[in-house]
């Protein structure tokens, strides 16, 4: 949609190639903000007294002009249709030519059966839910909700139009995000009504 994105963050370089490892790869530059530490995060008003900068996206237009901003809590994944959205509005002929989100095939090949997380790369209660199930020995099923065809608009439904992540599916029974006692209630009982083996 003649958008080029950038990743900044206040760390410096080895932490930002570190971090970008630990996904697997990032497809976008990554810009490091740390020296002067934090100045441009401070001149979009976005650097916290503490020294770091809140999670926010900014869409600026070709003339440098800031037309979106969305300053967002550091677990949460905006929508990308709104995003795509702005876009649309910046450059309407590029739009015309983007194929959208919701606008992907079908789902395919998902699991229905079993502990499903829905879940993305990057996020933080992801990460934890991942050791949690680790540590209590439980099988899981993992699917990527940015690449997994259909699973965004699925975890949408559940989480009353929100990308929450991660998103469980336990036999049926969803929990939006990571709440660890309804998730250890859900389990509990499937495993006194005996349906699960572990």
């Amino acid at each position: 949609m003649n958008a080029q994105v950038l990743g900044i963050s206040i760390d410096h370089v080895p932490c930002l190639k570190a971090w970008a490892e630990s996904l697997g790869g990032i497809n976008y530059p990554l810009l490091s903000d740390f020296w002067p530490h934090g100045e441009v995060a401070q001149r979009y008003g976005v650097l916290r007294e503490q020294g770091y900068a809140e999670r926010a996206i900014f869409i600026i237009d070709g003339e440098g002009i800031i037309r979106y901003i969305d300053i967002h809590d550091i677990d949460d994944q905006p929508d990308n249709d709104v995003l795509f959205a702005e876009l649309a509005k910046i450059s309407p002929e590029a739009a015309n030519t983007q194929q959208t989100e919701s606008e992907q095939p079908e789902e395919t090949n998902m699991p229905h059966e079993g502990v499903i997380m829905y879940c993305t790369s990057w996020c933080p209660a992801c990460r934890k839910a991942r050791a949690w199930f680790k540590e209590h020995q439980i099988p899981f099923t993992e699917v990527d909700i940015d690449t997994t065809p259909g699973a965004a608009d699925k975890v949408r439904k559940w989480a009353n139009g929100s990308r929450t992540t991660p998103t469980f599916d336990i036999g049926g029974e969803i929990v939006v995000d990571y709440q660890i006692g309804r998730l250890e209630e859900l389990l509990l009982k499937k495993r006194k009504t005996r349906r699960w083996w572990f």
